[in-house]
């Protein structure tokens, strides 16, 4: 024995440097995209060969008109109720105090955390992801008519990572929509294939970055010349649909939406789901952890 003591690995090394003062960089995803098999859930070989190849899958009247109903009426409800306006988990625009988000609906509301729970969410979760699941975040938003801002080009997973402390590329969203999603109105925008490569961004995480990327990102933003490149690489798909219809999309997907100066307002529910065996540690690029709203630490598997 020399008495020298030999250096350990961190126990979650930080396969996905970003915000380290750096340039951008374009780097390969470490993480497989599908985990399960065609027998492990409602999705089929098909189906699970598109989400590998593009990243995103979509899915028509995946919800009833009925439950599209009892959606809108909870979104109204809550968005017209005094203390849901003065949370620090709501989102509201400046220009038109409208809501534009509402997060950690799964806690907040019954109707919400019961679609939340849902199988027709939760298996197919399971099966892209391998594993059982926890909720990391939910949310509803909303773009109305005459002045819903835009989400501007981004990866979930880079803030997750970042800012939440989570490790690996494995969890998957789920968004529902409850009004129409035309080409004008403010539709979710995806690059099918992007998920498979990561961008480290530049620059470094402000104090408390949520509170001003809530409402225009900023920190974890890629830059053009990185945006360029995806785009050209692999395009740009516009998601339009019907109320009802849904997306599920792998979380390291670049995508964004426009702002929406149609007269028709376009709003949606968001989950997130987590794989267990990828549960949160302290950031990787923040000082600090965002609040429990935007990154749950509660693990517990859905049933």
């Amino acid at each position: 024995m020399t008495g020298q003591m030999t250096a350990q690995p961190p126990a979650h090394a930080d396969l996905y440097p970003t915000r380290t003062g750096g340039e951008f960089l374009l780097m390969p995803r470490e993480d497989r995209v599908v985990h399960g098999a065609p027998g492990d859930g409602p999705l089929d070989a098909a189906e699970l060969e598109r989400f590998g190849g593009a990243g995103y899958l979509t899915f028509g009247d995946f919800v009833t008109p009925a439950e599209v109903d009892e959606f809108r009426a909870e979104l109204a409800r809550m968005s017209a109720d005094p203390r849901v306006r003065a949370a620090e988990s709501t989102i509201v625009e400046t220009s038109s105090q409208e809501v534009r988000s509402i997060f950690d609906v799964h806690r907040s509301s019954e109707v919400f955390a019961r679609i939340a729970h849902d199988p027709r969410l939760v298996d197919r979760a399971r099966q892209i992801l391998g594993t059982d699941v926890y909720l990391h975040q939910s949310r509803v938003n909303a773009k109305p008519g005459f002045g819903g801002g835009d989400f501007f080009w981004h990866s979930d997973f880079e803030t997750w990572h970042a800012e939440d402390g989570m490790p690996r590329m494995r969890a998957v969203s789920i968004s529902i929509s409850l009004t129409r999603n035309h080409s004008f109105n403010g539709p979710l925008m995806i690059m099918p294939g992007s998920h498979t490569t990561y961008v480290s961004c530049g620059g470094a995480t402000p104090q408390d970055n949520y509170k001003a990327s809530l409402m225009m990102q900023g920190a974890g933003t890629p830059n053009p010349a990185a945006l360029t490149q995806l785009a050209d690489r692999h395009g740009i798909d516009v998601l339009t649909g019907e109320p009802g219809s849904a997306v599920m999309f792998d979380c390291n997907c670049m995508h964004g939406s426009n702002g929406n100066i149609s007269p028709y307002p376009r709003s949606n529910l968001f989950f997130v789901y987590n794989s267990v065996e990828n549960t949160l540690v302290e950031p990787f690029s923040a000082a600090r952890r965002r609040p429990e709203f935007l990154g749950a630490r509660d693990f517990t598997p859905i049933p």
